[in-house]
């Protein structure tokens, strides 16, 4: 496709000879100058999408007109959600946001393994804060369906995580389709230390009691890679019993063994790497849950056949960061495309009828 030999012979060297955040920033202003361009993004928006109503489908509730949606990390002040509901995304979930502001850990925290497709962030939740983001996503014309995916702030003791969470969803949540209670992030000291069974637990109740005794909006709970499987088991069966609507699968993995490096940077490992590890949870946690719950699939997720998978091993819905940034601006179009041609080829009429079908 000529338009994705751009991306990757002029676009992505010019970006890679940057560091990744400058790299970043750098993307962030120039779809902020794009956006000032009268109908670029519809325009835009129309070489990036597959209007394909075999993809439809209701996910905890919520209509999704595609499978693929931008996961968390990518836009943590909220400031991109307008641009990316034209880029081929169904969902795009902002965020990490802490109730208060934070700067994140010092630089650099950000590095890329392109041999690998890989990527290690040890970010730190670095975002604007409950308030601000407030502010931003106030103004902002709805499109895509968006998730408000909240952690804890850095300076918050452990034991007040809960009310720490519930400030931020209280302000937030009058803009989300979802939530996220992201208890799995590797970058802020102590927090995976919520996903143990009985602190998740508690956690969850009393994030549903500051927020008036039950959830105003489908929740999921994102769970870590590194966690073993009978842990991950019991994270799903609280999830289960405490009115979770569903479970995104994974965050980012401690495990670089796979970059084969004597001293590799702190942080989580994310990118192709994952992709074996997150699509076994998937496998598991499907055929634990038995359609008791849907399924976010997310690491590693690079290729349209990379999306076959995923799904088919039991992710209703999907998201994407690091394959977006080797791959280019077209790999939601080639991700839905592939499911297309899946259904097609199992002689499927709806997304819906290939989840799981990998999953023994």
């Amino acid at each position: 496709m000529a338009k994705d030999l751009l991306y990757q012979r002029l676009l992505k060297p010019l970006l890679f000879h940057l560091d990744p955040e400058s790299a970043h920033h750098f993307a962030v202003t120039a779809l902020q100058l794009a956006n000032r361009i009268p109908f670029f993004f519809s325009i835009l928006e129309q070489g990036l999408s597959v209007p394909a109503k075999e993809l439809r489908q209701t996910v905890a509730g919520i209509s999704f007109q595609n499978p693929v949606g931008m996961a968390a990390g990518f836009d943590k002040s909220a400031e991109l959600y307008p641009m990316l509901s034209y880029m081929g995304f169904a969902s795009i979930e902002v965020g990490t946001i802490t109730a208060k502001a934070q700067p994140g850990n010092d630089q650099p925290r950000l590095f890329r393994f392109p041999e690998k497709n890989a990527l290690i962030n040890r970010m730190g939740f670095n975002n604007p804060g409950a308030d601000t983001a407030f502010e931003t996503i106030r103004l902002q014309k709805k499109k895509a369906i968006r998730g408000i995916n909240a952690g804890k702030s850095k300076v918050t003791p452990l034991e007040e995580a809960a009310q720490d969470y519930a400030y931020t969803f209280s302000k937030l949540l009058p803009f989300a389709d979802y939530a996220v209670i992201n208890v799995s992030s590797p970058n802020t000291p102590g927090l995976r230390s919520l996903q143990s069974s009985k602190v998740l637990e508690q956690l969850v109740l009393d994030i549903k009691k500051a927020l008036g005794g039950k959830f105003p909006v489908p929740f999921f709970l994102k769970f870590a890679p590194d966690l073993a499987i009978e842990e991950l088991i019991e994270g799903l069966d609280i999830c289960l019993s405490n009115q979770i609507s569903g479970v995104i699968l994974t965050n980012t993995t401690l495990d670089k063994s796979s970059l084969n490096l004597a001293s590799p940077p702190e942080g989580g490992l994310s990118g192709d790497p994952l992709f074996d590890k997150s699509l076994t949870f998937v496998k598991k946690a499907f055929n634990h849950l038995n359609g008791r719950l849907p399924i976010i699939g997310v690491g590693g997720i690079s290729s349209g056949a990379r999306a076959v998978q995923m799904v088919r091993a039991g992710a209703s819905l999907l998201q994407i960061y690091t394959g977006y940034i080797y791959k280019g601006p077209f790999l939601p179009k080639e991700m839905n495309s592939s499911l297309v041609a899946e259904l097609i080829r199992e002689k499927k009429t709806n997304i819906t009828e290939l989840v799981g079908l990998n999953s023994q």
